[in-house]
């Protein structure tokens, strides 16, 4: 019996799911761990924000008699112009720069999907509008895009991601109708047609989930570019309206202080800077995983 259980367990071990492979492949990247472990702390910071620090009392509440106090026991990170506490203001500023990057990432992804996905499986004259629709919207750069869109709808959190998903679709659309081409021509979707599947089962069943790999790389890049993104549209004053603590306007608001107190404009600089960089490396690991030819 012990002996048919270790077969079995060998059985398993020398013949890893994909699944397996990817992460083995992925936890061979000592950097792109690294990024992944980062983030985790991150994102375990943004979610239980309120456990670690109040909200109200430390990252809205003025109390002039510490304004710009350098780091220390009481306030790690000091204070502010207000004397907020600024380390509550990162922590608590991560909620926003961390959902809305990936909820951008996933709205963009989804719309994507869907004209990427319809252009390359159905071509003709539907690939062709869907191609020169997109092409209109890739004329204009991304952030005039956005920026335009903002200053159209107001200022604000629904503003900017309206505005950041509207100008990240075109590019996803792309991309996945690329990757959706050479899915497409594959002999296991000529014979799921043959059988009778109907066109959003093929789509949705096996067009998109063999396409997934490069997908979920450039999503996982793409976040860190919106983050970058929605921090600039703030340092303008076009994102996140005060008091609520976001990275991009607590660098805006402490340019005027910068020299004498550096530490305002330090952290958040840092946290956007540390992110940003771990979503890339993060992405960049992805892609060694889910294609290992790509290191070689």
């Amino acid at each position: 019996m012990f002996n048919l259980f270790r077969n079995k367990k060998l059985v398993k071990n020398t013949n890893p799911t994909q699944g397996q492979l990817i992460w083995e492949r992925f936890c061979k990247n000592k950097m792109s761990m690294f990024a992944l472990m980062i983030l985790t702390v991150i994102i375990l910071a943004a979610i239980f924000a309120d456990v670690i620090v109040d909200f109200e009392s430390r990252a809205i509440a003025q109390n002039v008699m510490e304004r710009m106090e350098k780091p220390s026991a009481e306030h790690w990170f000091g204070t502010d112009n207000l004397g907020r506490d600024l380390f509550a203001r990162v922590i608590h500023g991560a909620r926003y720069s961390m959902i809305f990057g990936i909820v951008c990432t996933a709205l963009a992804l989804f719309g994507g999907c869907i004209f990427g996905a319809a252009a390359a499986y159905f071509g003709g004259k539907i690939d062709s509008v869907i191609c020169r629709i997109m092409d209109t919207f890739m004329c204009i750069p991304f952030m005039l895009l956005a920026l335009s869109l903002v200053s159209a709808l107001g200022s604000g959190l629904k503003s900017m991601t309206i505005a950041m998903v509207i100008a990240s679709v075109p590019s996803f659309t792309r991309m996945i109708r690329s990757i959706v081409l050479t899915v497409v021509r594959q002999d296991y979707i000529e014979a799921a047609r043959s059988c009778g599947s109907s066109h959003l089962s093929i789509i949705f069943g096996h067009v998109l989930p063999n396409a997934m790999g490069p997908i979920i790389v450039n999503a996982t890049m793409n976040v860190a570019g919106l983050i970058l993104s929605a921090a600039g549209l703030s340092f303008i004053g076009m994102g996140i309206q005060p008091p609520n603590p976001e990275w991009g306007y607590m660098l805006s608001e402490a340019m005027p202080y910068m020299r004498l107190a550096p530490h305002l404009v330090v952290f958040p600089g840092l946290a956007i800077i540390i992110t940003a960089l771990c979503f890339n490396l993060l992405g960049d690991g992805l892609a060694d995983a889910f294609d290992p030819k790509r290191r070689g």
